[in-house]
């Protein structure tokens, strides 16, 4: 008999992973699974997969692990952490609503915003922001020099007014010598009314719909070279985002929507439970 195991389809933003609660199931090759199951073809589709499990440490309340579409795990996703706040919630794992999350980056706070039993948004404590010297020019692509943050995971900002070179550019830049664990790339644009437009490039996924640790990366960068106050509004391709570094902490704070899309049940075939 084929087993089987049951998985939620979710997005933050139009950033879509496949939601796996590790307490009722086991998937003993993620990595295996993440390749298989992303595949917008012949799979679930989606930007990676999430495994949602009780943490290992007891100042936290459950974890995350997250691994990309092309079965590289990844230190932490901002949009994957606030769809894990809705399911907890939503589906009854949890009465909190403030949820202390295990990731590979560090614990994070999530604070649920509920309205009637229905988690609204979420708004997630990314720690602080870190900073690197690292610089790229490449002139002959119009690509001047951008912005090292790292939110747990690297980020290089661009500021161009061609947002929409992501894709030829965005994955030369993702594997530059210069980032020797490959890079997470944003190209950034001030818009009039002060919003950033934003499109990135995911280490790993390529272009995303949206990217929670990038626009907090891409709002620490626009106000650290002065292009922005310290509170934004990201615009990616599939929502917006509220970002603030506040200056009492030195955290950034992101804000957004989480929302379902499907459950569903696959079977196992090649890949093998633990």
């Amino acid at each position: 008999m084929t087993e089987k195991i049951r998985f939620t389809k979710m997005h933050g933003c139009g950033n879509d992973y496949i939601y796996v609660n590790m307490m009722e199931n086991a998937i003993a090759d993620p990595q295996a699974a993440a390749i298989a199951w992303s595949d917008r073809h012949k799979g679930i589709g989606s930007d990676g997969l999430v495994l949602i499990d009780r943490s290992s440490l007891p100042e936290a309340d459950f974890s995350m692990r997250i691994f990309n579409a092309d079965g590289s795990e990844a230190m932490m996703c901002g949009n994957a952490s606030r769809c894990i706040g809705k399911y907890l919630y939503e589906r009854g794992l949890t009465q909190k609503t403030e949820i202390k999350l295990l990731t590979l980056s560090g614990v994070k706070t999530l604070q649920l915003h509920v309205n009637g039993g229905i988690v609204e948004s979420v708004t997630v404590d990314m720690l602080e922001p870190e900073f690197d010297d690292e610089s790229l020019f490449l002139a002959n692509r119009g690509v001047s020099k951008g912005v090292f943050v790292s939110m747990g995971n690297p980020h290089y900002v661009i500021f161009t007014d061609q947002v929409d070179q992501v894709e030829e550019t965005g994955r030369i830049l993702e594997v530059h010598p210069a980032f020797p664990q490959r890079c997470n790339i944003e190209f950034a644009r001030i818009e009039a009314d002060g919003s950033i437009r934003t499109r990135v490039w995911e280490r790993g996924s390529g272009i995303t719909q949206a990217c929670g640790t990038g626009a907090c990366a891409t709002a620490v960068a626009a106000a650290l070279t002065g292009r922005a106050e310290r509170t934004s509004k990201i615009v990616m391709d599939g929502g917006t985002l509220t970002i603030e570094w506040r200056e009492s902490d030195n955290h950034v704070y992101m804000t957004g929507p989480a929302a379902f899309v499907f459950d569903g049940e696959i079977a196992i075939d090649k890949l093998q439970t633990a």
